[in-house]
């Protein structure tokens, strides 16, 4: 007996058991932070079990959405490249804008022609239903004022586009309001995460293979501030699903590396010992300006104590220069530190002021030319601190969880988080943890064989 077939919303419906099914297709360009990636993560989950096929960004799509990053004026302008695109493979499609930009300029994002819905950094999870009432005639705004959310928002993973590692939000907002950082007005006030639903995802990432996963969030080191309990808590309870081989935390502040943080996730192997510990400056008088709560000798206190408890750590950081007013002095004071503290890398910025911060008032702006000389002398430090690192390594024996291939090696990480590449062999390695004998030293990455 011939189907009988009913068209309703773009979809193919059989009268028998078939399940033959005509599914829209979305798409979703993520900027920005971990934090983002996350929550692209969730919505590709809340697509795909709304019958949607998640396509590539420049294919024909019915949805395109936008996750969108502030932090910095280039970041704006990456948003708005985006948006600008995606009508051009189907000028019909329902266009959807999120994250952080549309939360602080969200008037400004619906008045792109392209535009049908905005959204901000909350009520992701009415996105979908909002997409499957819309038309491409469209334009709505769905931004609430951020301040005013006490509550974090539950999103769920199973699966990510990263088939090793996977990210868990466990926080939002922050409250430290950095002078030069717009973040804490998109994101309003830290809210964490229950327990409970963190070890619910947990179990379910490690049910599905997944052999490590990162702890993130906008101001990590805040979780529990709100609910009570503390980020080592959360460390230490995942560390009891067995299946779990590796827990690796995003960027802190030295401000939460003490003893007693220490002595607590030294208790369980799992922890990495891979610390982004953000300094922005190494000068006192530029942090006071920065609104930064802590002192660079407390920084170089962080970093000591780490070592204690991890002597093979690899810190990284991010440093700021050409802050407003910062002198030559103030940069040599940074540049002595980074010196002194020889960490594994360094991730340098040129300030750009972001309107709406205390920092876009101040005067004594840097020239160009001085933050690019600035920004060249740190990465050449940076650059020669990570060759040293990873030369150190030739002949060491590193456990490798392998993630990835392209036509001549296999890639992974150590749980410091050094890439590794092998090359090509009989073995799949992939999604497993290995014995590697540090062969060679890459400016990227170092060079071994399994052993």
């Amino acid at each position: 007996m011939k189907n009988i077939i009913s068209v309703a919303n773009n979809r193919l419906y059989p009268s028998d058991k078939d399940h033959f099914v005509q599914k829209k297709k979305a798409a979703i360009m993520t900027l920005g932070c971990k934090v983002n990636k996350y929550e692209s993560e969730a919505i590709e989950e809340l697509l795909a079990a709304a019958n949607y096929q998640i396509v590539d960004f420049s294919s024909y799509a019915d949805v395109y959405i936008i996750n969108t990053c502030t932090v910095t004026a280039m970041s704006d302008k990456k948003s708005r490249q985006m948006i600008r695109r995606t009508r051009k493979n189907n000028p019909n499609a329902i266009v959807a804008v999120m994250g952080c930009y549309s939360q602080k300029n969200p008037i400004e994002i619906l008045g792109f022609d392209e535009v049908n819905l905005v959204f901000g950094t909350s009520n992701r999870a009415e996105l979908i239903k909002e997409i499957e009432k819309a038309n491409a005639f469209d334009k709505k705004v769905f931004v609430d004022d951020i301040m005013n959310i006490r509550d974090f928002e539950e999103m769920q993973i199973s699966q990510v586009s990263d088939r090793t590692r996977a990210l868990v939000k466990i926080q939002d907002g922050c409250d430290r309001f950095c002078s030069y950082c717009i973040i804490p007005y998109t994101r309003g006030r830290v809210r964490s995460r229950a327990l409970d639903s963190i070890m619910t995802e947990v179990r379910r990432l490690a049910e599905n293979q997944y052999k490590e996963v990162v702890l993130t969030g906008i101001h990590v080191a805040s979780y529990g501030k709100d609910i009570g309990g503390s980020l080592s808590d959360v460390i230490l309870e995942i560390a009891e699903i067995e299946k779990i081989d590796r827990i690796r935390i995003s960027s802190v502040e030295p401000t939460i590396i003490s003893k007693d943080f220490l002595e607590k996730v030294s208790r369980t192997e799992k922890f990495c010992e891979h610390f982004h510990l953000s300094m922005q400056s190494g000068s006192d008088s530029v942090l006071k300006r920065m609104n930064r709560r802590y002192r660079a000798s407390e920084y170089k206190d962080a970093v000591e104590l780490i070592r204690n408890y991890y002597p093979n750590a690899a810190i990284t950081t991010d440093v700021i220069v050409g802050f407003p007013g910062e002198t030559e002095t103030e940069f040599n004071e940074t540049k002595r530190l980074l010196e002194e503290i020889k960490l594994y890398e360094t991730h340098v910025f040129k300030y750009s002021p972001r309107e709406g911060t205390k920092a876009a008032l101040m005067p004594d702006e840097v020239s160009p030319a001085q933050k690019a000389h600035r920004s060249d002398v740190l990465i050449d430090l940076s650059e020669s601190n990570k060759a040293a690192y990873h030369s150190a390594l030739i002949g060491e024996r590193l456990e490798v969880l392998f993630e990835s291939k392209d036509e001549n090696f296999w890639y992974g990480h150590t749980k410091n988080y050094i890439k590794v590449a092998v090359p090509l062999g009989s073995s799949e390695p992939v999604n497993s943890i290995r014995t590697v004998v540090v062969l060679k030293a890459e400016k990227d990455f170092v060079f071994g064989e399994l052993d």
